[in-house]
C-alpha cells in the first residue's frame, strides 16, 4: 500500500496542479474498468456524468509518464494497424500486474487458493499481464478489436510490421474462443495466437502459446 501511496504523491509533485485530482480519479478507476467483461474505458466509472474532454489530459499525462498502457481499438485489420485506429475507444491498463492486484485489494492467500471471489477478476489480471508483456517488445504495435455490433472482441491485435496477429487471452486452460473464430473467418490472418495456461500447440494457422511465453509472439513462424 505504501507503493500506491508513493505513486499518488508523485502525481502532486510532477503533474500540473489543476489536473492532479482528475489523474487520481482516472488512476483509481482502472480496477473497476478492467473488472468489466467489456474492458473499454468508460468515463462514467470515473465520475457519474463525466465526459471525455474533462479527463483526456489526465489520461494523456498518465500514458506519457508510462504509468498506464493505453490500448486503442481498431475496427479492421490491415497493415499498418494504426490506419484503422478508433481514437474514441480504448482500454487502460496499469504498468504492472502487481499494482493492479494491490489496487483491487487482492491478498496473496486469495490468489494462491483460487478463491471463488477471485475468479471474476482473474481475467482482468491475466489480460493485464499479457498487455505489459506485449508492451516490452520493441517495434510491436498493440491494439484490440471489436466489431461495430460489439458481438466479437479480440483482446489484443498486434502489428509486427510484417503481419497482423490477433491474440485471444484465456486465464485457465479453457480454449473455446468464439470471437477468435469469427475474426479469423472475416480477416483470414496468416497466423492467430491463443494464450492460456495450456501447453504449446500449433494447429493450422493457430498457435496455442503458454502465458509465460507470450513475449515470444513476434518470433512465431507460420
Amino acid at each position: 500500500m505504501r507503493i500506491l501511496a508513493a505513486y499518488e504523491q508523485d502525481f502532486s509533485k510532477h503533474a500540473p496542479i489543476g489536473i492532479v485530482p482528475k489523474i487520481r480519479m482516472v488512476w483509481n478507476s482502472i480496477p473497476s474498468q478492467l473488472a468489466k467483461e467489456n474492458k473499454k474505458f468508460i468515463y462514467g466509472l470515473v465520475r457519474e456524468g463525466a465526459r471525455a474532454k474533462e479527463y483526456e489530459t489526465a489520461i494523456m499525462w498518465l500514458s506519457d509518464c508510462g504509468l498506464v498502457h493505453k490500448i486503442s481499438r481498431i475496427n479492421a485489420a490491415g497493415i499498418p494497424l494504426r490506419a484503422y485506429e478508433d481514437l474514441k475507444a480504448f482500454k487502460l491498463f496499469m504498468v504492472d500486474v502487481g499494482l493492479l492486484g494491490c489496487m483491487a485489494g487482492l491478498r496473496q492467500r486469495t490468489l494462491l487458493d483460487g478463491s471463488d471471489l477471485f475468479v471474476e477478476f482473474k481475467g482482468a489480471l491475466t489480460e493485464q499481464y499479457v498487455c505489459q508483456q506485449l508492451k516490452t517488445i520493441e517495434d510491436l504495435e498493440v491494439y484490440y478489436y471489436t466489431n461495430n455490433r460489439g458481438s466479437c472482441e479480440i483482446d489484443f491485435v498486434v502489428d509486427t510490421g510484417e503481419r497482423v496477429v490477433p491474440v485471444e487471452v484465456k486465464a485457465e486452460i479453457n480454449l473455446k474462443a468464439k470471437s477468435l473464430k469469427t475474426y479469423r473467418e472475416k480477416f483470414l490472418p496468416e497466423i492467430s495466437v491463443r494464450t492460456s495456461m495450456a501447453d504449446y500447440k500449433k494447429e493450422e494457422g493457430l498457435v496455442n502459446l503458454p502465458l509465460y511465453a507470450i513475449d515470444r509472439i513476434a518470433e512465431i513462424s507460420v
